[in-house]
């Protein structure tokens, strides 16, 4: 398990991927993604498997991820207007209180606090963390 994801650790393919909302699912995500599309590659690249699900589907699966309340980086985090998780945000959370995300709002990947998502019109409800289970995780290869 990671103490903490540095954004050294994130590599620069990511920092680059434009946000695009109907890019979903995306598996070349150089393209565009919305945020469920980058905040799943991004766990792939960390050896963490899940399925291309909306918020919505996530914040419901007992399948490939489990509901967390204490937050681990590489946990996924979902922040909404209203406690609805039909078109949720996702974000990774990172540790030491970072979560990366994409959103149309900013339109390229961002590091936030956690803090943050409270005061932003659209995120200000934090939902919950997921995530995924053991099943799902493959060892990272040196």
């Amino acid at each position: 398990m990671f103490e903490t994801i540095s954004d050294a650790d994130i590599p620069a393919v990511f920092w680059t991927v434009p946000y695009r909302g109907e890019c979903f699912p995306a598996r070349d995500i150089e393209h565009g993604a919305n945020c469920q599309a980058f905040a799943y590659a991004l766990l792939r690249h960390f050896g963490r498997h899940i399925g291309n699900l909306r918020s919505s589907n996530l914040w419901q699966d007992t399948q490939e991820t489990e509901h967390v309340t204490e937050l681990a980086p590489l946990d996924l985090v979902l922040f909404n207007r209203t406690s609805d998780p039909h078109g949720a945000h996702v974000g990774v959370y990172l540790g030491e209180g970072r979560v990366i995300h994409l959103s149309k709002r900013v339109g390229k990947p961002a590091i936030w606090p956690l803090e943050r998502f409270a005061r932003e019109s659209g995120y200000e409800v934090f939902l919950g963390a997921k995530r995924v289970l053991r099943s799902c995780v493959a060892p990272i290869s040196s």
